[in-house]
């Protein structure tokens, strides 16, 4: 491999690989394609008629997974299932009929760490440990909540690197790697008995993309962490391209914001609603192609996966 540090599409530190359930996250750029995650039964998706008991429209949701299933095969593009609820007995729900439809992957993700630990406990004692993410370990968490990962047996998790104090990708490192004034979120990570660190640069509105994008870069090249953020937030709530913009400019710009953190580095996106599969994954199977190519040409980086994107739709 040549030596250009300057080069952003090859990291100089060795890269952590994680394995969930066959899924590969991590390495140099071209060697594993952009894991994709799209979200269910979030706040306000039409097919939930009650959130604190987690009743849903079963057939609508099998369909929605379904469709993100089929863009993996068409594509090569890994998924991972965000599955959100609000309270514990929700959560469990949503898990027993996601875990029944697809061998994906997914996030424990809820707002309210009391309801996801409940949760995550629940896809430990049900067989699920392998394939669940807890959604996530941030500057917030408490001893018992990382004493309750251990004792349980949570395998993976989030790292969410945020804090109003900490917006510059440097002040996220320190977050992540800790400073004299306490430790960072890769020491919880580990006193929690996470074997897969999944880095998430934390997206706040639409400009902080930038932000958490260069963090990505910065993470892998420096830690060598599987890293990635959710900049589908942004998108969902920029009033503006809504407003003045035709409809299909939200969509576009969905696809975009994941495209610009896959060109640095990104290892895994959350790109929103579940429903915005069609649109994401070719988008980013092509990046992923082209990164591919070149390092391929350049680095003699090949891809690790029989159906990386290069393979699978050039």
């Amino acid at each position: 491999m040549e030596s250009e540090v300057c080069d952003v599409f090859v990291f100089q530190k060795e890269q952590k690989i994680c394995d969930i359930n066959d899924v590969k996250i991590g390495g140099q750029p071209g060697a594993y394609p952009t894991a994709l995650i799209g979200s269910i039964f979030y706040d306000k998706h039409k097919i939930v008629s009650d959130r604190q008991k987690g009743i849903f429209d079963k057939k609508k949701a099998e369909e929605l997974i379904n469709k993100q299933d089929e863009m993996v095969d068409k594509t090569g593009n890994p998924c991972i299932v965000d599955i959100v609820g609000d309270t514990a007995e929700a959560l469990e729900k949503h898990i027993d009929f996601v875990a029944s439809v697809t061998d994906a992957p997914f996030l424990v993700d809820s707002t309210i760490a009391a309801s996801r630990l409940e949760a995550i406990k629940h896809a430990v004692e049900v067989g699920l440990v392998n394939r669940a993410i807890y959604n996530s370990i941030d500057g917030h968490s408490k001893e018992n909540e990382l004493n309750t990962l251990r004792e349980v047996g949570v395998k993976s998790s989030m790292l969410l690197v945020f804090s109003p104090k900490a917006l510059m990708p440097e002040g996220r490192l320190d977050l992540l790697k800790g400073t004299d004034e306490g430790q960072g979120l890769i020491q919880k990570a580990q006193e929690a008995g996470i074997q897969n660190i999944l880095v998430d640069t934390a997206v706040l509105d639409v400009v902080s993309i930038s932000f958490a994008a260069q963090t990505i870069y910065s993470v892998k090249n420096e830690l060598g962490l599987p890293s990635g953020c959710g900049p589908s937030n942004a998108i969902t709530a920029w009033k503006k391209i809504k407003k003045d913009f035709p409809p299909t400019s939200y969509k576009s710009c969905l696809s975009g914001s994941v495209l610009v953190t896959v060109m640095m580095g990104a290892d895994f996106a959350l790109y929103g609603p579940i429903e915005e599969a069609e649109s994401v994954f070719p988008a980013c199977a092509m990046v992923d192609g082209l990164i591919s190519y070149y390092n391929k040409r350049k680095f003699k980086i090949r891809p690790e996966s029989p159906t990386h994107p290069l393979t699978k739709i050039f």
